[in-house]
Order: C-alpha cells, then sequence, then structure tokens
C-alpha cells in the first residue's frame, strides 16, 4: 500500500504520543518506516501510546514543540516525511488556557517551519491542522479548502491562525515544489480504540462504562460527521506519499473526512456503541446536560470532493463499522486485561481490516 513509500524511510512524527499520533506511529511500524518521535509529554492516563509500548520501538523523544533547539535537534535526523500533529488539541481547554493553546498551534508551527527552512533538507512535510479552522457559520453545505478561515472560540482561532502561518511559510520561503514540499490536512469528528481524552463524547462513554455509570452527554441531538481514526490518518499517508512525487500538490490544503450524507447524532453513536461495547439494554444508560459551560460549534462538515479528484482518497468506513472497531477496541482493553502486545495485535488487526475494506472499494493508496 502506499506504493511502499514508507518503507526504510526516515519519518518524524510530531504529537506522537496522542491518540492520532499513537495510531498513526503503529501503522507507519506496520509500513516499515523508522520514526522519530517529537512530543512533550505523554496527555492521558491510560495512554494508547504507553498501553502499546511504542517508545521502545521508535526514537522517542521529549520537548515542546515551540522548542526551537529541540525541534533543530530531531531533524538531524533527516526525515524524508514529516507528519506535524503536536497541538493542544481541546476546545475546552483552550478556555481555561488560551495562551498555551495559541502558543502550541500558532507558534509551534511557525517554529517548526522556520526549523525545517534552517535546515535546508530535503523532506515532504504534512501539516495536520483541523476542520474546525473554518470560520463556522452553521451552512448545510460542507466546507471547502478555499472557504474562509477562523473561529469563535480560541482552539478553533488557533487552528484557522495556523493555517495562516503555513500559508504564509509556503509563500515566503517554500514558493516553488523544490526540497521542501508542503501540504495541509484538515479532518474531524474522529473517534476510535485509544483515546482517553478529556471533555470527548467516546472517551467519556467509555470511562462511565467501565465504572458501570451513565453517561453524561450535553447535546445527544446533536448531529456529527464520525469517522474512524484510519480514515483521515490513510489521508495524510496518502498525501505524504504522492506530494512527494507530484508538484502540483505543493502548497495545497486537503479536507479529508466521511461521505456528506453520514451525520449521525450524538444518541445514535452511543447506541451503537453501547450495543457493541456490552452495555445492558435499559436502565439509566445516560444523563442529560445541556448546561456546557463554552460555546460549541453546531453544524460543521467537510466537502471532501478536492480530496477525491486530487488524490483518489474516499472513506471506507460506513457508520456501522467505524463504531463497531471502535467499541471492541475499548472493550477488548477493559475487559480482557491485555498486554502491550495484545493490543498491539488488535491495532495491528484493525488496520489490516481497514485496508481490506479500502481495497474492495477499489481506492488506489490500498491497492498499489
Amino acid at each position: 500500500m502506499f506504493a511502499n513509500h514508507y518503507q526504510n524511510r526516515r519519518v518524524m512524527v510530531t504529537g506522537h504520543t496522542g491518540f492520532k499520533g499513537s495510531w498513526l506511529t503503529t501503522w507507519l511500524l506496520e509500513l516499515g518506516a523508522e520514526i522519530t518521535g517529537l512530543s512533550d509529554q505523554v496527555p492521558t492516563e491510560p495512554a494508547m501510546f504507553e498501553a502499546l509500548e511504542l517508545s521502545s520501538r521508535i526514537d522517542d523523544r521529549r520537548a515542546n514543540i515551540c522548542d526551537a533547539a529541540a525541534v533543530r535537534s530531531a531533524l538531524t535526523t533527516e526525515p524524508d516525511t514529516i507528519f506535524h500533529l503536536a497541538a493542544q488539541p481541546l476546545v475546552k481547554r483552550s478556555y481555561a488556557d488560551p495562551v498555551e493553546t495559541f502558543q502550541s498551534n500558532v507558534i509551534g508551527t511557525a517554529t517548526l517551519l522556520d526549523e525545517v527552512r534552517r535546515a535546508g533538507k530535503p523532506c515532504t512535510v504534512v501539516m495536520i491542522t483541523s476542520d474546525k479552522c473554518y470560520e463556522n457559520i452553521e451552512q448545510e453545505a460542507g466546507y471547502h479548502e478555499a472557504d474562509r478561515l477562523g473561529g469563535k472560540d480560541p482552539y478553533s482561532a488557533s487552528k484557522g491562525a495556523a493555517e495562516l502561518v503555513i500559508h504564509a511559510f509556503h509563500h515566503s520561503f517554500f514558493t516553488e515544489p523544490g526540497p521542501v514540499r508542503l501540504a495541509t490536512a484538515r479532518a474531524g469528528n474522529v473517534i476510535g480504540g485509544g483515546d482517553w481524552a478529556a471533555n470527548r463524547l467516546v472517551p467519556d462513554c467509555v470511562r462511565s462504562w467501565s465504572r458501570n455509570e451513565p453517561v453524561e452527554l450535553r447535546r445527544p441531538q446533536a448531529t456529527r460527521p464520525w469517522q474512524h481514526v484510519l480514515e483521515p490518518l490513510s489521508g495524510y499517508l496518502h498525501l505524504g506519499q504522492q506530494l512527494a512525487d507530484r508538484d502540483e500538490l505543493h502548497g495545497q490544503a486537503y479536507n479529508f473526512g466521511p461521505p456528506p450524507d453520514a451525520d449521525f447524532t450524538v444518541l445514535a453513536l452511543l447506541e451503537a456503541l453501547a450495543k457493541h461495547y456490552g452495555v445492558p439494554e435499559g436502565g439509566e444508560r445516560l444523563v442529560v446536560n445541556e448546561e456546557s459551560g463554552f460555546h460549541e460549534a453546531g453544524l460543521l462538515k467537510l466537502d471532501c470532493t478536492k480530496a477525491e479528484r486530487d488524490l483518489g482518497w474516499r472513506a471506507a468506513f460506513d457508520f456501522p463499522r467505524t463504531a463497531e472497531l471502535t467499541a471492541a477496541w475499548y472493550k477488548n482493553f477493559y475487559q480482557s486485561n491485555p498486554s502491550a502486545s495484545d493490543l498491539r495485535d488488535l491495532t495491528g488487526s484493525q488496520i489490516v481490516t481497514y485496508v481490506d475494506a479500502a481495497r474492495s472499494a477499489g481506492l488506489a493508496w490500498a491497492t498499489k
């Protein structure tokens, strides 16, 4: 898959200890890559990164993404590809500490790109931001890559600002597709096993169910275009491979998400997860608390036709399969007391299941 592009390649992943970073690191290891990871800390307890004991399998470095000297040191490994995921990823936390959010998401982005510029080594750089980088006007249609950037909360504003930083570096220092090739990737509403971040629906569900407690929901009828974590990761990996070979992709931005008709309510996701997790029916399974205490975006979805047109990428899983694999991962973790080796095998088998679905759908990245 991915035309064997990552076999024996040096890859740097910032934010490798996070939820998406751990899945990406695991997949890259399966692809035969040599990985350098840069993160300031393991962000949660428990954490997928520690549960799979990934530190022993990579060059695991700890530093803040705003630490230019640490970034410079990591770049001495001369990575062929960089995936930038390091960020403060939570909306609620951005209200509690907006300065940290802007430092991590904006200054951290600028720091990485400036050190890449200074290093002057050939590499492909995929900058991961968020679907929340768009100025959300609650429109029914999905947002296109050329739509206006912005945000009403510190997190969303920081992601819009990060995109402006990337745009400025592209046009100021990496204008032509020379040694450094640069693109951005935007995705959201990602779920999957191994996420334990605070104030996210799926982690909140499994934490409550593991204690035999009801789940507290803020907006059970809110709809979201849910997607399994492997969906955007396949987009990032495919973009990285294609960017290395195709001049016309340099400086482009791409949305990665489910098809436009794949919106489901929070309640529908909870019920699907509960079914596969084995939560008994009946009784008090949820408590509704409408008082969130902070602004949350309502309708927000992406138009991914550009990724399908330029890259031949589209989602491979439907909603039931997404919920099934997500619940299965957590059920194994909480009910089977698995070893790190067992969890690596489970995670690897879910990657295989996803690749098989992509091959059945005829997606180019999975068939070559």
